[in-house]
C-alpha cells in the first residue's frame, strides 16, 4: 500500500492510504474461491459451482466484506510500521473504492481512505521509590464497640404490652393492619397486617408514623401521606395516598441486657466473640478509609507530575460525560451554592480542567500499569460481575448472563479492578510513613487542591469532584487508551 502524512500537529495525525486494485481484486476472487468450494446448488458438484454464478449471489456482500476487511488491516499494519500509539479509534474516510463485484473483464480500482488519529502522548512516569505517603491508621476503642453493642441490643428488643387504654405517645409501638390507596384504588404492596410502628420513629413513609400518635387500640382512623419522588416503586414516586390504619396493641419497647443471652439471639456463643466480631468489622471500616485517604494523596500527586498534552478527543469524551451529570443535577436542582453563581462559561472551564486531568492521571496510571504487567485476571473479573450481580437480588443470573452474552459491558468492570490494582502497586514501590490517628481524623475530608492552590486550579465544587472516591475509581477505565 502507498501511504503519504497529510497531518502532524501536536498529537494529531493524518494519512491517505491507496491499496492498489489488484490486490483488492486478488483478495475478492479468492474469497469467492472460497465460497464456491462451500456452496452447494442442485445441479452442481460440490467445488465444482462456476465462478460466475459465485459471484452473482455473492459479489456485492464479498466487495463490501473485502473493502472493510482492507481498510481495517491497512489502518493496522499502517500504525505498526511506523510504532503509532493511538489514544482514540482512528477515524476513517472513504475517498475512492468499487465496492460492487468487479468483473473479470474490468481492473478493479485502487482502493483509497484517510485515516485521522490522535497518537498516546509520551509519558515517563515519575520514580515510585521517590513517592512519599502517608497511611493513617485509626484503631477501634471499647467506647465505639459498646456503642455498636448497644445498637444491636436496641434492634433485638423485646416489647410489653401496655394494658392501659390510651393513645399511643411518641416513642411507644403501635401493632397495625393497614391498607394503602391511591385515588381511591388499594395499589400492590400496600396492604399489611400486624405491623408493629414506633411513634415518631423511622423506616416509613413520612408523615406516615407521626400521623399514628394518640390512635388508641381498638380505634381505625385514616391519614394522608406523599410519596417521595425519589421512591424506589417508580408508579408511587411523588404520589399522594391514604392509608386506612386499624390499631390492634399498644406496647413499650423493652431493652434488652447486653449479655450472653444477646450473643445467643444473633448467632453467638458468648459476648466476647461479637466484641471480637464488632472489633474487626469497625477496623475493616477504618482500613477502608485509610486507603481511601493514601489513595486519594497518590493521585493528588500522580496529578501533578502528570504533565503531558492530553489528548483532545479523549478530553472531549470525558467533559462531555462530566457534563451531562452536571446537566442532569441542575435539571433535578441539585446545584451547589457556589456553581449556583457561576456562569455557563465559568462551569464548562471547571468541569473542562477536571476532564483533562482525569485523562492525563488515567493515562499515567495505565502506562504505569503498563510497564509493571499489571492485568485483570478472569477470577478477578468474575468476582466483579458477581459482586454487581449481588447488587439486584433475584435478578442475579440475569446480569451475570448479561455480562457474559456482552463482552463489551464487562469491560466496565475491569476498569476499577486494574487501576486499583496499579495503585497498590504503586504504593508498594514509594516510601510509605504510618501514622496513628483517631477516627476522627481519619474521616475528616482532606483539603481539594483548588484550596490550597495547587497547580490544578480548581476550587470549590471542581476541586472536590476530582477528589471523590468514586471519579477516582472511574479514571483509569475512562481514559485507557485503544490498542
Amino acid at each position: 500500500m502507498q501511504v503519504t502524512e497529510t497531518l502532524s500537529e501536536g498529537l494529531k495525525r493524518g494519512f491517505t492510504v491507496v491499496v492498489p486494485g489488484a490486490e483488492m481484486e486478488g483478495r475478492r476472487q479468492a474469497r469467492l474461491a472460497e465460497l464456491g468450494r462451500e456452496m452447494k446448488l442442485p445441479g452442481f458438484r460440490p467445488g465444482k459451482i462456476p465462478l460466475s454464478l459465485v459471484r452473482q449471489r455473492y459479489g456485492t456482500a464479498v466487495s463490501g466484506e473485502i473493502l472493510e476487511q482492507t481498510v481495517n488491516d491497512a489502518t493496522r499494519d499502517l500504525l505498526a510500521e511506523r510504532g503509532l500509539r493511538s489514544a482514540t479509534q482512528p477515524k476513517v474516510d472513504l475517498v475512492r473504492g468499487d465496492v460492487a463485484a468487479a468483473s473479470g473483464k474490468q481492473a478493479a480500482d485502487d482502493l483509497e481512505f484517510t485515516v485521522e488519529l490522535e497518537l498516546l502522548p509520551e509519558i515517563t512516569p515519575p520514580d515510585l521509590a521517590g513517592l512519599s505517603l502517608t497511611r493513617l491508621k485509626a484503631l477501634p476503642d471499647p467506647e465505639t464497640v459498646e456503642k455498636a453493642l448497644a445498637d444491636i441490643a436496641k434492634r433485638n428488643r423485646g416489647f410489653e404490652v401496655i394494658e392501659e387504654q390510651r393513645g399511643a405517645a411518641q416513642g411507644e409501638v403501635l401493632t397495625v393492619d393497614f391498607v394503602g390507596k391511591v385515588d381511591g384504588v388499594a395499589f400492590e404492596g400496600g396492604t399489611a397486617s400486624d405491623v408493629n410502628v414506633e411513634i415518631g420513629g423511622t423506616g416509613f413513609i413520612p408523615g406516615f408514623a407521626e400521623q399514628l400518635e394518640g390512635l388508641e387500640p381498638g380505634q381505625e382512623r385514616t391519614i394522608n401521606v406523599t410519596f417521595p419522588e425519589e421512591y424506589q416503586a417508580a408508579e408511587l414516586a411523588g404520589k399522594a395516598a391514604t392509608f386506612e390504619v386499624s390499631a390492634k396493641a399498644l406496647k413499650r419497647p423493652v431493652d434488652g441486657a447486653i449479655d450472653d443471652e444477646l450473643a445467643k439471639k444473633i448467632g453467638f456463643e458468648e459476648l466476647a466473640q461479637v466484641r471480637e466480631v464488632i472489633g474487626q468489622q469497625v477496623q475493616q471500616e477504618y482500613d477502608q478509609l485509610s486507603r481511601m485517604r493514601i489513595k486519594r494523596e497518590l493521585l493528588d500527586i500522580l496529578a501533578d507530575k502528570a504533565d503531558f498534552p492530553a489528548p483532545e478527543g479523549m478530553v472531549e469524551s470525558e467533559f462531555a460525560s462530566i457534563w451531562q451529570r452536571v446537566e442532569a443535577d441542575r435539571k433535578e436542582g441539585r446545584v451547589d451554592d457556589e456553581d449556583r453563581e457561576k456562569d455557563e462559561d465559568t462551569l464548562r472551564g471547571d468541569y473542562r480542567r477536571i476532564a483533562e486531568r482525569r485523562v492525563r492521571l488515567g493515562l499515567l496510571l495505565a502506562e504505569i500499569g503498563r510497564i509493571a504487567q499489571v492485568s485483570v485476571t478472569q477470577e478477578e473479573l468474575g468476582r466483579a460481575m458477581r459482586a454487581e450481580a449481588g447488587r439486584y437480588p433475584g435478578q442475579e443470573q440475569m446480569v451475570i448472563d448479561f455480562f457474559r452474552k456482552n463482552p463489551q459491558a464487562a469491560e466496565t468492570l475491569r476498569g476499577p479492578i486494574f487501576e486499583n490494582k496499579v495503585v497498590d502497586y504503586i504504593i508498594d514501590q514509594a516510601t510509605v510513613e504510618e501514622r496513628i490517628v483517631t477516627p476522627e481524623e481519619l474521616a475528616e475530608v482532606p483539603p481539594a487542591p483548588g484550596e490550597e492552590g495547587a497547580a490544578t486550579g480548581q476550587d470549590g465544587k471542581a476541586a472536590a469532584e476530582i477528589h471523590s472516591e468514586a471519579s477516582a475509581g472511574d479514571e483509569a477505565e475512562a481514559t485507557r487508551p485503544s490498542e
